[in-house]
């Protein structure tokens, strides 16, 4: 018995709608590497994109553990002296609430050209509204 083989001509990419409200950011983001790149899937094939596009919703609405949103700092770098910003948690999310889910599932993904292309299969929105109501996406209850 042979193994099939999926081929990027024939995966069928469905869109997924999650809600963010009260989910904590870590197992949100577990669960969202795994459907963009298809591992929810019996045709999953590391060389292929075979994940579904996802849309999550009310970003502003997730949950830490712990004390993370007083510890949790997130850092850049602009490659410049003294270029270095922290911003803690707590002000990621009064600023871009939608950047604390894209940088969770952006480190659980591949680096390399196929993981960056899984990545953009992602729209993340701030509240309940999003742009993709013409793809009709099926919700997925996750709590």
């Amino acid at each position: 018995m042979s193994t099939t083989l999926a081929k990027a001509s024939t995966v069928q990419q469905n869109w997924i709608l999650i809600d963010a409200t009260d989910l904590v950011v870590g197992r949100l983001a577990v669960t969202i590497s795994n459907i963009l790149r298809g591992k929810n899937k019996v045709t999953f094939t590391p060389h292929c994109d075979t994940g579904d596009f996802v849309i999550v919703v009310n970003a502003e609405k997730v949950q830490f553990t712990g004390d993370k949103w007083n510890q949790k700092e997130y850092q850049d770098y602009s490659h410049y002296a003294g270029g270095q910003k922290i911003t803690s948690a707590k002000e990621m999310l009064e600023k871009k609430p939608e950047e604390i889910i894209f940088r969770a599932v952006k480190r659980m993904m591949p680096r390399g050209p196929l993981g960056y292309k899984q990545l953009s299969k992602l729209k993340i929105f701030k509240g309940n509204n999003h742009l993709h109501q013409a793809q009709n996406p099926q919700e997925l209850k996750l709590k």
